[in-house]
């Protein structure tokens, strides 16, 4: 295992710009504002006596675990991230952060972001780029023919177009 990577060894987690401030602006949200909201509310329920029977303050004590459950998780995920801000230097291929449009057998259409696994969407198009399908694009190029193993069996699919596209173009 190499540790110099600083995470244990498995491979970089990528990510773009756009997950990275997400990832942020949630660690901000629930430590600045949900945690002390849900502390003042525990706080309050626990000034009514009984705690053994007191729902707010056994809902409130969970609600506090999970949130400290997530704020570790994304605290320790910031640290783990690449974030990936720079164009590849051949954007006739394809690679992580490109918007890649594919055409299956039966001439329909699909176009997906490859994005790290921690922003995948598929109701925005963002395919996590350890999914099957997003290994078997990269490093292809437009018009390439490509094999891609799902439940049903091998699928080809074709690339029709290839684009990066700054946080501004991305909607």
């Amino acid at each position: 295992m190499n540790k110099a990577s600083g995470n244990g060894g498995h491979r970089p987690r990528y990510i773009t710009p756009e997950g990275e401030q997400a990832l942020r602006e949630e660690l901000q949200f629930l430590w600045k504002e949900k945690r002390p909201e849900v502390t003042q509310a525990v706080r309050e329920a626990a000034a009514l006596g009984d705690r053994s029977e007191n729902a707010e303050y056994i809902y409130g004590k969970k609600q506090l675990r999970e949130i400290d459950r997530r704020v570790r998780f994304l605290t320790k995920r910031l640290e783990e991230v690449t974030v990936v801000d720079r164009l590849p230097d051949d954007q006739e291929k394809v690679f992580f952060g490109a918007w890649v449009t594919i055409e299956d057998e039966n001439g329909e259409e699909q176009t997906y972001r490859l994005v790290g696994a921690d922003e995948f969407d598929l109701d925005r198009g963002y395919l996590s780029i350890n999914s099957p399908m997003a290994r078997a694009l990269i490093g292809k190029r437009l018009d390439d023919e490509v094999s891609v193993r799902t439940p049903e069996g091998f699928k080809s699919v074709w690339i029709t177009g290839i684009r990066y596209a700054s946080a501004s173009q991305d909607k």
